[in-house]
C-alpha cells in the first residue's frame, strides 16, 4: 500500500529542529538554514545558521549573492554557461571512452563535438583502424595519426629531454606528464 508523503508549505524547513533562532532576542525554534559569516571554502563547507520563518524570509530579502563582486565578475558570473570551466562529477565519467577533459573547452558545444569525434573510429593511411588507447597515445605525444616509427621515436626522444627531471633542472612537477608519454609510447611501439 502506498503511503501519502505530505508536503510542507515551506521549502527548507527542517520539523523538530533543535536549534533556536541565531537571530538575538528571538525565542522561536530555527527551522531554516541560512549561510553564516564563513563562507564554504576549499577547506570546507562554512557555517550555517538557524533562523525562524519571519527572520529567514528578512535574511533572504537582504541577501545580495553578488555582493563584493565587479561588474566584470557579476556579467560572467550571469553568462549563460557560466560555471562550464569547472568538471563536475557528471562529466567526468560521461562516455564509453575517456571523455574529454571538459574544462579544456570555452564552449559547449566544442566539447560534445570532440566527445562525439572521440567515438569515430580513424583510420591510418595503411589502413588499419586505431583502438581508442592508440588515439589517446597519439594524442598525448602530440603526433598524428599516420606518424611513422621514425617519427615517433623521435617525439618521443623530445618529449622525454623536456619533462625528465634530469634534463630540466630537477623540476619533478612535470612526473605525471612524463609518464603518460612513456606509458603512450610503449603501446604505440608495440603495434606499430
Amino acid at each position: 500500500m502506498w503511503k501519502r508523503v505530505r508536503h510542507d508549505r515551506f521549502h527548507g524547513r527542517v520539523e523538530n529542529a533543535r536549534h533556536a533562532c541565531a537571530n538575538p532576542g528571538c525565542d522561536e525554534p530555527g527551522e531554516f538554514r541560512a549561510p553564516g559569516s564563513l563562507r564554504p571554502t576549499f577547506d570546507g563547507p562554512g557555517e550555517w545558521r538557524w533562523l525562524c520563518l519571519d527572520h529567514v524570509r528578512a535574511f533572504n530579502a537582504g541577501y545580495d549573492w553578488f555582493e563584493g563582486m565587479s561588474a566584470d565578475e557579476i556579467l560572467a558570473a550571469q553568462h549563460p554557461v557560466s560555471g562550464w570551466e569547472r568538471e563536475s562529477r557528471m562529466f567526468s565519467h560521461a562516455g564509453i571512452d575517456a571523455p574529454p577533459r571538459w574544462a579544456d573547452f570555452a564552449d559547449p558545444l566544442d566539447a560534445l563535438s570532440a566527445k562525439g569525434r572521440a567515438r569515430m573510429p580513424v583510420s591510418r593511411a595503411d589502413g588499419r583502424v586505431l583502438t581508442p588507447e592508440q588515439r589517446r597515445a597519439f594524442e598525448v605525444l602530440g603526433l598524428g595519426f599516420d606518424a611513422d616509427r621514425t617519427g615517433l621515436r623521435k617525439r618521443y626522444s623530445e618529449l622525454v629531454r623536456r619533462y625528465h627531471p634530469d634534463r630540466n633542472g630537477g623540476d619533478r612537477s612535470f612526473e605525471e606528464r612524463l609518464r603518460r608519454v612513456v606509458e603512450a609510447y610503449q603501446l604505440l611501439r608495440k603495434g606499430m
